[in-house]
């Protein structure tokens, strides 16, 4: 099967520091911590490393791995950082017939500390990443069997209601992974857009941006998933999701964004584990145990596996389980793209894991 993957590519220099060695805050009252870096005084390592990253390029390569044949279409400047990230690229399979490269910007990078639980803090330069052009989107670059559209920003986000009419005009299964940058920017026409979506993948934080529109639509609140006696809830479920002062229950959420056209809803929560509503309901999977090494790339590889399981014609909750299993094979590792996992070590995974086990929620 054949896909594309449109979005950011970057190359990550990564910092991995001892715990003992850099302060971590962590507010009381908010789900928030901070890692303090001392002003004027260098800070030991144990090891920096530069990867190839960005969503992009992360779920292209996850799509390679799994069997599909993928092209990227990503915008690079003409600098050593495009030729490292296409380098990486032809390594893995991945097509580059559709990068643009930029004369002026240079090609996007990071910076990503890693201390503490892991939970890495990322530095961001864009950079040629938010240049995507109309013109950029040639339309036989979107002919295949799915279109992933992972997080864009500033002009390249303007160009997503075009993206999306192409992938559909091609016949494509469309799979996005948004950003928060661009859900507070471009809320309004996300939510417009999703009819034409087949499958959203978003963490938390993204889910939280969305809240004030979905309230705008079908107002606060809403009902709560039945549970047995006894029975606790996942942390996400308990907590629902909050956003510009409005609160949702979780199913209502899931249940506003399959009303708007989604046919699949992927919600993840990190250690929280993750959602699926789709026809039938809502799956919960949660969290596969691993010795985490960075949680960056997690959410990539969770959208780009559960996509690329529905578009192999696979139910939803194989593709959810398949989805947490590659997921902890990443964060067991310091870049986002070491711990992807081939199609038949993910299958042997997945026929060895029966103790995983998915909770189910009937509409």
């Amino acid at each position: 099967m054949k896909a594309i993957s449109i979005g950011g590519a970057m190359v990550d220099t990564i910092a991995i520091i001892e715990s003992d060695r850099i302060e971590r805050m962590s507010m009381l009252n908010a789900e928030t911590s901070f890692l303090l870096l001392e002003e004027g005084r260098k800070t030991e390592a144990l090891d920096i490393s530069t990867h190839c990253g960005g969503g992009a390029v992360n779920t292209a390569v996850a799509m390679s791995r799994l069997g599909f044949d993928v092209a990227t279409l990503v915008k690079l400047g003409r600098d050593a950082r495009a030729e490292f990230i296409l380098a990486r690229l032809s390594a893995e399979g991945v097509s580059t017939r559709w990068v643009i490269r930029d004369a002026a910007a240079p090609t996007g990078a990071s910076v990503i500390i890693s201390s503490h639980d892991r939970n890495a803090a990322v530095f961001t330069f864009r950079g040629a990443n938010t240049l995507l052009e109309p013109s950029d989107l040639v339309k036989d670059a979107f002919a295949g069997d799915l279109v992933y559209v992972s997080s864009l920003s500033n002009r390249s986000a303007d160009c997503y209601p075009l993206i999306i009419d192409r992938a559909k005009a091609a016949g494509a299964l469309v799979a996005v992974n948004a950003g928060v940058r661009q859900l507070s920017a471009h809320g309004g026409p996300f939510l417009d857009s999703l009819a034409k979506i087949d499958i959203l993948a978003i963490n938390r934080s993204e889910a939280d941006a969305l809240v004030p529109g979905l309230v705008a639509k079908f107002g606060e609140g809403g009902a709560a998933l039945a549970l047995e006696a006894g029975e606790q809830p996942p942390p996400l479920l308990a907590r629902g999701l909050v956003g510009g002062g409005y609160e949702m229950s979780l199913p209502a959420f899931l249940y506003a964004l399959r009303g708007l056209g989604t046919r699949y809803v992927m919600l993840t929560d990190g250690r929280g584990g993750a959602f699926v509503c789709a026809d039938g309901g809502v799956i919960y999977c949660p969290a596969v145990e691993a010795a985490v090494a960075s949680t960056a790339g997690a959410g990539d590889a969770m959208a780009a596996t559960f996509a690329t399981f529905i578009a192999l014609g696979r139910p939803s909750d194989v593709a959810l389980k398949a989805a947490a299993l590659n997921a902890a094979s990443v964060v067991s590792h310091i870049d986002t793209q070491s711990g992807l996992l081939r199609h038949e070590a993910l299958q042997g995974r997945l026929a060895a894991r029966s103790d995983i086990r998915l909770r189910r929620w009937t509409v």
